[in-house]
């Protein structure tokens, strides 16, 4: 008796099933729908081009062994690709021929298919068109690269570790690779050398780069041109997918769904994911845990302030590559004063270089002073401890005259303790100041909170992050 179209695909996804992991399994070829079959050819029906071309692109080699097992070694297979979001949905059969047993390549006839064509494909700003490879731009900066990090004990760990899997993406234990530290110290960078590493040496890798800002607006973009399958497929079709700032997932969770769903297809095939945040995995909060535990999967290796040494070689880095020349003894002095992160270490450098262009004066450590105090004091000239109190008061959201008032309760009496400790370390003004102008304390008691406080960041993991949270917002 012949075998109907149905009982033919039926046949082949059992064999497929075993072959396969279940999530490219369920991705690929569950949507499929048998159509025909008719003199050995089998029609199958797939949702997008994009489609078609993974399915050329990954499981060739499965659907002609399959195929040819149910309709001899004459099979042939044809896709019907429906575009199932054009009101006039259109059936466009590309016929395609499995090769002789001498040939390596698939031969096929789907020269036609425009991969710029409206309305049906991803509207996905990395895509080049292409016809039988899908092409991204990377969005790499070649600035970006590990010729131009600069190593130290503050990156060390994360560095090496880098470098490891630009040379073997997805081949590594570091997978997902999460780099996490304060804003300025490198995360992008450092990322984005890996990217640039692995397309250098392995230029057939799909490499991206994207912001998690980025990713959220084009899947809101997806939802509304009802496009999310084609988003979807999109990214899993990534090599190398670097995500900065996953901190901005937060409380977005159809957004930490979708990415879910693109990290366990990535990481099951093999393909390697680059994260970065602002906090370790750990600190993180609006995330959801099944998304935490995954990045927990391989190494989180922290980005920390550079000492010394390590600020004056980035700044030697940067003269050197901008070509010009600078005492040793100016650079050592912005160094020595410039201590927060790299982003304003190579600003003040940039801003020193140009008030010696604009007003004609040679570099010295006079001009470097001049520039420096500058920079300081606008910086800083807001931290009071007037701002601390206001700052304090509107992150725990509690008005402003509370923490002034004699109450003790819990919730105020640790504000007030905290408004303490950064007055302390963040101005200039005495223990005595201090308490005067919070509830009117005592020198005693201003440090006893600072002792408590200090103590509570020891032991007290949450407790750590609103402290944290809120020093970034006081050095604003």
């Amino acid at each position: 008796m012949k075998k109907g179209h149905t009982t033919v695909w039926k046949n082949c996804l059992k064999i497929i099933k075993d072959n396969v992991p279940s999530i490219s399994f369920k991705t690929w070829f569950e949507p499929i729908v048998p159509v025909r079959l008719v003199d050995n050819v089998l029609t199958i029906q797939v949702p997008s081009p994009f489609f078609y071309e993974y399915l050329e692109e990954q499981y060739i080699d499965i659907l002609k062994k399959t195929l040819r097992k149910e309709l001899g070694q004459n099979a042939r297979l044809e896709y019907s690709v429906v575009m199932e979001n054009n009101s006039h949905s259109q059936n466009k059969p590309y016929t395609v021929k499995f090769p002789a047993k001498n040939q390596s390549t698939l031969k096929n006839k789907l020269v036609s298919v425009p991969m710029e064509n409206t309305g049906n494909i991803i509207k996905n700003p990395f895509i080049i068109p292409g016809i039988k490879k899908l092409h991204v731009n990377p969005q790499l900066n070649e600035a970006y690269s590990f010729n131009n990090f600069v190593e130290g004990e503050c990156n060390r760990l994360a560095r090496s570790a880098g470098f490891a899997v630009g040379n073997n993406p997805g081949g590594t234990a570091f997978n997902p690779f999460f780099i996490y530290g304060d804003s300025g110290l490198g995360k992008t960078h450092l990322a984005q050398a890996i990217g640039i590493q692995v397309k250098e040496a392995r230029p057939e890798k799909i490499v991206l780069y994207v912001t998690a800002n980025l990713f959220q607006t084009q899947f809101v973009e997806s939802i509304r041109n009802n496009t999310k399958n084609d988003f979807l497929h999109f990214y899993q079709m990534i090599d190398v997918l670097i995500i900065d700032d996953v901190q901005e997932f937060a409380g977005k969770e159809k957004t930490q769904d979708t990415f879910f769903h693109i990290f366990n297809h990535l990481h099951q095939n093999g393909k390697q994911l680059i994260l970065t945040s602002d906090k370790a995995p750990v600190e993180l909060q609006g995330l959801e845990q099944r998304l935490l535990s995954r990045f927990k999967w391989g190494l989180a290796a922290d980005l920390q302030s550079p000492d010394l040494e390590t600020r004056i070689a980035i700044l030697n880095k940067k003269i050197y590559n901008d070509g010009i020349e600078i005492d040793p003894s100016v650079v050592e002095y912005i160094a020595t004063h410039i201590k927060t992160n790299v982003r304003e270490l190579e600003g003040a450098l940039i801003s020193l270089l140009a008030q010696s262009t604009l007003n004609k004066k040679e570099i010295t450590i006079d001009l470097a002073r001049e520039m420096i105090d500058k920079l300081v004091k606008n910086s800083y000239h807001e931290i009071s401890i007037n701002h601390i109190q206001k700052v304090v008061c509107e992150y725990y959201k509690i008005p402003l005259d509370m923490i002034q008032s004699k109450t003790r309760k819990r919730e105020i009496v640790q504000a007030r303790q905290i408004a303490m400790y950064f007055s302390k370390s963040l101005t200039k003004s005495s223990l005595a100041t201090i308490g005067a102008k919070i509830g009117g304390k005592d020198h005693a008691t201003v440090l006893h909170a600072c002792k408590t406080v200090n103590n509570l960041i020891d032991t007290d993991k949450r407790f750590r992050m609103q402290v944290h949270e809120l020093e970034k917002k006081l050095k604003i």
